[in-house]
């Protein structure tokens, strides 16, 4: 049975400029999560994509540890109407981890360890723009936010941002993931208000 965390409701507004509309401002950093929190063995955890063709590329977490870290500072949005600005993470830029990747595929469906699902253009995980996170504020990223490793993809609304990664699939089309499938806006632009289909 799917279980929703609470916090699924409004506050006031906020005015800054760094806010897209309709959200407002937190200090902390609500849970919320479709399901029960997976538990992830380190020493079996396992990252992967799949390009259009079959062929996969994957790392251990030793060697997704292994490769250059990143620092992302940046604000993020969720769909839930809050945003919290100034967040400080680590992890592997997605660029470094398709540095060798052979692809002419256009899409991506992340897939998480729980069977979390969510789809993105491929261009919008490169060029500096979304990363394999495994530490937040200078600290391990706990489960409940996501942990051990999470997508991070700043720019789109926090329900791409697939906490649990485990895969990317390369798509020649646009398949929906698990929010899309039930409503969601397919690309999630917070400062367009994409949270439904139709907006």
């Amino acid at each position: 049975m799917s279980t929703f965390s609470p916090g699924f409701q409004g506050r006031p507004r906020s005015t800054s400029d760094r806010t897209p509309p309709g959200q407002y401002l937190v200090d902390d950093w609500p849970v919320l999560s479709a399901g029960p929190t997976p538990k992830v063995d380190l020493d079996r955890w396992q990252f992967t994509i799949t390009n259009e063709t079959g062929r996969s590329y994957s790392w251990s977490w030793p060697q997704l540890m292994s490769l250059p870290q990143s620092r992302p500072h940046v604000d993020i949005h969720c769909v839930t109407r809050w945003s919290k600005l100034d967040t400080d993470w680590q992890g592997v830029s997605l660029d470094e981890l398709f540095e060798n990747v052979e692809t002419q595929a256009e899409y991506a469906l992340v897939s998480s360890y729980g069977g979390y699902t969510t789809n993105l253009p491929l261009e919008d995980l490169l060029d500096g723009q979304a990363w394999i996170v495994h530490t937040f504020g200078g600290q391990d990223l706990t489960p409940e936010h996501g942990g051990p490793a999470r997508l991070l993809v700043p720019h789109l609304y926090f329900w791409k941002s697939a906490k649990w990664v485990k895969s990317i699939r390369l798509l020649d089309f646009d398949e929906p993931g698990f929010w899309e499938a039930a409503g969601y806006h397919s690309y999630g632009d917070p400062w367009r208000e994409q949270r439904y289909q139709g907006d």
